[in-house]
Order: C-alpha cells, then sequence, then structure tokens
C-alpha cells in the first residue's frame, strides 16, 4: 500500500522553463489542475512532499498555496530523501516518486514506485515504473492521481 509520495518541482509542477525579468527574479509556470490532484491525496492521508534541489522562493509559495511540505536545496536528493523517511516514517519501498531529469534516477531507484511526465530525460524515461502520457507542468499530478491512483476526485470536493 501506498505510503508517500515525493514530487520533484522543476520539470515535474512545471514545464521546466524559467522566466528571469531584469531584476534577476525568477518565475515559473504552474498547473493549477494539479491543486484538485493534491487536494484529493491529502484527503487519502497520504503523506506529500516536494523535493527541490532549488532554493526559491516561488517553490516555497506554490508549496504553501498546495499546503505541501518541501525540502529545498537538496543536492543529493538521494540522501535527502532517506533523512525524510526516517524522519516522517515512512517505507520507501512503499513510495512514489516522481521526478523527470537525472538528478531524480537514485531517488526513484530507492522507491517501490517512479512516476515521470512524457518530456522527462531519456534515462529517467527508462528506469520509471509509470510513463504519464503529460508532460512536465501540463497537469502531471492531475494524471497521476485520476488515471494512475483511480481516484475520483469528485468524492473529495
Amino acid at each position: 500500500q501506498l505510503e508517500a509520495i515525493v514530487f520533484d518541482f522543476d520539470g515535474v509542477l512545471t514545464d521546466n522553463l524559467v522566466y528571469v525579468d531584469q531584476e534577476g527574479d525568477e518565475t515559473v509556470r504552474c498547473n493549477r489542475a494539479d491543486g484538485l490532484g493534491f487536494d484529493a491525496l491529502r484527503k487519502i492521508s497520504l503523506k506529500l512532499f516536494i523535493l527541490s534541489t532549488e532554493t526559491n522562493a516561488v517553490v516555497t509559495h506554490r508549496a504553501n498555496k498546495l499546503r505541501i511540505p518541501v525540502l529545498q536545496g537538496k543536492e543529493n536528493k538521494f540522501e535527502s530523501l532517506n533523512a525524510l523517511a526516517l524522519s516522517e516514517g515512512f517505507d520507501l519501498k512503499q513510495t512514489l516518486f516522481v521526478g523527470n531529469d537525472l538528478n531524480d534516477y537514485q531517488a526513484m531507484q530507492a522507491c517501490g514506485f517512479s512516476a515521470c511526465p512524457s518530456d522527462s530525460h531519456p534515462r529517467i524515461l527508462e528506469i520509471a515504473s509509470i510513463q504519464l502520457d503529460r508532460k512536465g507542468g501540463q497537469g502531471v499530478v492531475r494524471e497521476l492521481v485520476e488515471e494512475i491512483l483511480k481516484i475520483d476526485i469528485l468524492k473529495y470536493l
């Protein structure tokens, strides 16, 4: 039984693009449809986390809006994931990691289940147990919830 889902941010919850203005401030594009997916996942008592290599206020703001704990600035996601599982009391074999790039590789392999958007790095596509149809930032969470986990979001509204 699934205990936890850990999501990468850039390239999973975003389209992997960053917009930089003349002041150096960064913005990203996320899909609002993922919000209802996160609501349903939270209501079925799964432990949910965002694990990001980047440290950026935009990640913090989005995670807060989604009400998902976020760990940022984690250069080694494998080590961070292991520490998180220990501190939060979940089994990695009962965990789904959703990533898209090479810095997610070891974390994805450490988990019992892994998923990736369709535009992920080729080596991530090779190892993911679930290859989603949607690209990063195009409703990956929503597809995961409705099409893969077969959760009827309407029941949780």
